[in-house]
C-alpha cells in the first residue's frame, strides 16, 4: 500500500492518541524505522502494558484459543496473552506477513473487539504494523475486508525526529554527528538484493557496536561494523567522517584555510567525504537568489570557487560532482553561483560538458 501523505514519528502520538483510542489503526512503513518502538512507547505514555503478536508466528488457534467444556457445552477458550482483565495495548506486529487463515482470525478481534465470548476490556487499543511490497519485505495482500476494518497510517523516516531522540538516548558521538552532517544517509530504500542498507535500525546498531568497541576500534574493524549496518556508500562515508575526527581534519578548516584538501592517495576515501561535505554546506547555505544573500554567504561563495578550483587539480571527478545535478538533470546549486562557475572556473564546466 502507498500513500503520499506521510506522518513523521514526531507527529505519530497525537495521530494514536485521538484515532487509535476509537479505532483500530495499522501503521505502514519502510524496515527499521521505528513503527515498534513507537507503538511500544505510546503505549507505556498511556499507562497500558503493551502486549505483542506477531504475524509471521503466529497459527489461528493462538488468536481464537482452543474448544473446553463448560457445563457439557463446548467453548473456544481464548489465549491468556489476548484474555485480560486490565485494558491494555495489543499490538498485531508484521499483521500483513500472517498467512490468510490467521489474518481471517483477526477480523473480529480488529473490527469487534471480541474474540468467542470474550471481549477485549474497555479502554484497550488495537494496533497492527507492517513493511510494505515495495520494500522487498515480507508482506502478502490484505483482504479488502481486513484493510476496511482499520484507519491506516504511512511512517516516514525523519531525520530531525531521530537525531532528537538521538540524543537523548546516548547514540555514538560519531553516528550523532555524521547524520547530523547527512541527515540525508539515515535512511535508503531497500535494495532488490541480499545487502544491508541505512535505516534508523541499523545505525542504532552501529552505534550500539561502537559503544562496545570503544573509540580504539582499528579502521578494519570499522569498516566491518559500517558495511554490516547500513548502505555500503553510507558506509564508506562514515569510516571517511571518522578519519576527519581521529585527525582533527574536517571541512570547517578548509573552509577557513587552516589545511588544503588531503591530496595523499591513500585519504581518496576523505578526499570524497569533504567533497561531500562541501557540496552539501553549499547547497544548505548559499541562497536561491544572490540579492538576498548575506556577507557570510557572499564570503562562503567566494571561498567555494577557489576551492573548487583546488579540488579540480586533485581530482576533477570530485570537484564536478560538487557541481553537479540531481538524478533529474536539476541544479542543485543556486543558478547564480553556477553562472560564475561557469565564467571563474571555464575549465571545470568544460571537462564536464
Amino acid at each position: 500500500m502507498r500513500s503520499t501523505v506521510t506522518v513523521t514519528p514526531a507527529q505519530l502520538p497525537e495521530v494514536l492518541l485521538h484515532v487509535a483510542v476509537v479505532r483500530p489503526v495499522f501503521l505502514w512503513g519502510a524496515p527499521g524505522i521505528g513503527k515498534s518502538s513507537l507503538v511500544r512507547r505510546f503505549a507505556t505514555e498511556l499507562g497500558l502494558e503493551c502486549v505483542t503478536l506477531l504475524g509471521t508466528q503466529l497459527a489461528p488457534e493462538d488468536l481464537i484459543g482452543v474448544p473446553e467444556l463448560v457445563g457439557g457445552r463446548s467453548r473456544f477458550a481464548p489465549p491468556e496473552s489476548i484474555a485480560r482483565h486490565d485494558p491494555y495495548c495489543l499490538f498485531l506486529d508484521e499483521l500483513n506477513a500472517s498467512s490468510p487463515e490467521v489474518q481471517k482470525a483477526f477480523y473480529s478481534l480488529i473490527l469487534d473487539r471480541r474474540i468467542g465470548s470474550y471481549e477485549l476490556p474497555k479502554g484497550s487499543i488495537v494496533i497492527g504494523a507492517g513493511n510494505r511490497a515495495v520494500d522487498n519485505a515480507l508482506a502478502r495482500p490484505m483482504a479488502s475486508a481486513l484493510v476496511n476494518r482499520m484507519i491506516h497510517v504511512h511512517l516516514t523516516a525523519s531525520a530531525r525526529d531521530w537525531l532528537a531522540w538521538a540524543r537523548r538516548n546516548d547514540i555514538h558521538p560519531w553516528v550523532l554527528e555524521y547524520l547530523t552532517q547527512r541527515p540525508d544517509h539515515l535512511w535508503s530504500a531497500a535494495p532488490k538484493v541480499e545487502e544491508t542498507f541505512s535505516t534508523p535500525r541499523g545505525w542504532h546498531m552501529l552505534s550500539d557496536a561502537l559503544h562496545s568497541f570503544g573509540e580504539d576500534i582499528s579502521e578494519d574493524l570499522l569498516g566491518v561494523l559500517a558495511f554490516g549496518t547500513v548502505t555500503a556508500n553510507h558506509a564508506s562515508m562514515f569510516k571517511a567522517y571518522v578519519k576527519t575526527v581521529r585527525n582533527a581534519y574536517g571541512l570547517e578548516a578548509v573552509l577557513r584555510g587552516d589545511t588544503r584538501w588531503p591530496s595523499a592517495p591513500q585519504d581518496r576515501d576523505l578526499l570524497y567525504f569533504l567533497g561531500e561535505a562541501f557540496r552539501a554546506r553549499l547547497v544548505k547555505e548559499l541562497p536561491h537568489d544572490k540579492t538576498h544573500a548575506s556577507a557570510a554567504g557572499k564570503r562562503l561563495a567566494h571561498r567555494g570557487k577557489a576551492l573548487l578550483l583546488e579540488l579540480a587539480e586533485l581530482s576533477l571527478e570530485i570537484a564536478q560532482m560538487v557541481i553537479a545535478a540531481d538524478d533529474d538533470g536539476n541544479p542543485v546549486l543556486p543558478a547564480w553561483f553556477l553562472v560564475e562557475v561557469t565564467r571563474d572556473l571555464p575549465r571545470l564546466v568544460a571537462a564536464r560538458a
